[in-house]
């Protein structure tokens, strides 16, 4: 109750002190009027009635959403309310998201480019039939859609500055640079090979089970261009969904600055922080695992040059990740072709990319009327996993684009950075992000996992083989949700579980 009453609070204030607001970053919502606040506020308050499924709860990408039947092809559907050109617009950018790059000079003029260092010839590959990517099954696999990232900390008063004043999110490793490439094109080196030691941590729940969780340990082995810096910092990623980005962006700035708290003023143990990027203009982080990319856009550019290798007009790296030590890898031929543009996927590339990421539906629910899923869904809320996976918003009426414009969409997040203790932490900050904090992650589709993507692999390494292990990994912030969790009966856990595998 408390935290409804504290949105509600904001939005009122907001209202009364709409037509005298001059700051540009207070929290205000000016596409609505006041009565369409209010009918904002009536529709994405949180629920105490678990006798029944709400109104459009089983939308969750609201008129967006894909009402066909789930099955393996379930996160690659187009937003069901996209018109004629916006469906060929989005087969055109799906064509461009499968497409194998190759290495220069190539006859293909069209699709070369690639690396020299990369990880993956296509996005596909990483975000394999756009869901979630996993660790290696076995010790000698080679990753499958997941990588190490890497930096250091500052060196100097100038780069620390830098990072203070938001110019740069991290210092890349001297050698390596940002990002631990494990493919290369040929004649030129791959930087390395990543090695996972898991060990077994054992947690014991209320009824008798006991849950064993695998703590990971990462390393780098086959170190081709020498030794690491000596305060190198390695962080994991493996690829999350892409349902629903472009509704996610189009939530309003003020629904996520009102979720804020990050002195813990209503004292409930939960402070989550906006991310900030950029330098003269500073904008919400919203997508990657500690929120360090404000739009589908630049997340789509930085996937590219980073990932792949290719330069797009938002990133201009035709070498990819290669570093100034990297002299083998700079002397290789790129795909820039000069009749083609300056960069090696020009426009229309990036656009129709970023459209097609823009515009994958989310899944519609299942069984949300089913009795144990309501009773899961009471857990749910009762153990306070809602004061950071908030259920609703109601997305902007000026959203860049139409399809996403004022739409009561379910994504079970916050978008705002979390401590989540030490279990989780990586030790790596980035941009806004503390060693500890990691952003919300939605929750819609995750239920589908196992069908889409044949695992059960969470968090942002991989490491949970099941929900039960996500939420158990869960501390800090989430500690008293985790330990709620851990003194459920039995059956109740259960119900929780069916819940979430219901999204």
């Amino acid at each position: 109750m408390l935290f409804q009453n504290k949105i509600h609070l904001t939005l009122v204030l907001l209202v009364n002190v709409a037509s005298s607001i001059a700051v540009a970053d207070t929290p205000y919502r000016g596409d609505l009027t006041a009565d369409e606040l209010n009918r904002v506020f009536a529709v994405t308050k949180l629920t105490s009635d678990f006798s029944q499924a709400e109104r459009f709860e089983a939308m969750s990408g609201g008129a967006a959403t894909s009402s066909r039947s789930p099955d393996a092809d379930a996160f690659s559907q187009f937003s069901a309310n996209l018109g004629f050109e916006g469906e060929e617009k989005f087969k055109l950018g799906n064509g461009l998201f499968r497409k194998l790059w190759v290495s220069s000079p190539s006859s293909t003029q069209a699709s070369d480019g690639l690396g020299p260092l990369f990880n993956a010839r296509s996005c596909q590959r990483c975000h394999l039939k756009d869901g979630r990517g996993h660790p290696p099954e076995h010790d000698a696999d080679s990753a499958v859609s997941m990588f190490l990232r890497l930096s250091v900390p500052p060196q100097s008063e100038k780069e620390k500055r830098l990072i203070e004043t938001g110019e740069k999110q991290i210092i890349p490793e001297p050698t390596y640079g940002t990002q631990l490439q494990d493919l290369a094109i040929p004649g030129v080196p791959a930087e390395g090979k990543m090695k996972i030691t898991y060990t077994e941590i054992k947690v014991a729940l209320s009824g008798g089970e006991v849950i064993s969780l695998r703590k990971p340990e990462y390393s780098i082995i086959e170190k081709k261009y020498g030794p690491l810096h000596p305060d190198v910092l390695i962080s994991p990623r493996i690829a999350p969904p892409m349902v629903g980005l472009g509704l996610l962006e189009a939530i309003h700035d003020a629904d996520i600055l009102q979720q804020a708290d990050p002195d813990d003023v209503d004292l409930d143990g939960i402070s989550g922080r906006v991310s900030w990027v950029g330098y003269e203009h500073k904008k919400i982080g919203r997508f990657g695992w500690k929120a360090s990319t404000a739009s589908v856009l630049q997340q789509s550019a930085d996937a590219f040059a980073g990932d792949i290798g290719i330069s797009t007009p938002r990133a201009m790296r035709p070498w990819g990740d290669c570093t100034s030590l990297q002299t083998q890898c700079l002397n290789q031929p790129t795909g820039v072709q000069k009749n083609l543009g300056d960069s090696e996927a020009p426009d229309p590339v990036l656009e129709l990319v970023t459209f097609y990421s823009s515009n994958l539906a989310v899944p519609i629910r299942r069984r949300v009327a089913n009795t144990s899923v309501l009773s899961g869904k009471k857990e749910f809320y009762e153990i306070g996993c809602v004061k950071c996976h908030r259920p609703k918003f109601v997305t902007s009426k000026k959203a860049v684009q139409k399809e996403h414009r004022f739409q009561l969409i379910w994504p079970y997040t916050d978008l705002l950075l979390h401590d989540m203790g030490e279990g989780l932490a990586d030790g790596r900050p980035v941009g806004s992000a503390s060693r500890r904090e990691w952003r919300t992650a939605p929750l819609w589709g995750i239920g589908l996992t196992k069908l889409v993507n044949g695992h059960t692999y969470f968090l942002h390494d991989g490491r949970a083989r099941n929900l039960t292990e996500a939420i158990l990994w869960h501390g800090g912030e989430a500690e008293n949700s985790r330990q709620a969790f851990i003194e459920l009966p039995p059956e109740r856990r259960k119900n929780l579980i069916q819940f979430l595998e219901s999204l």
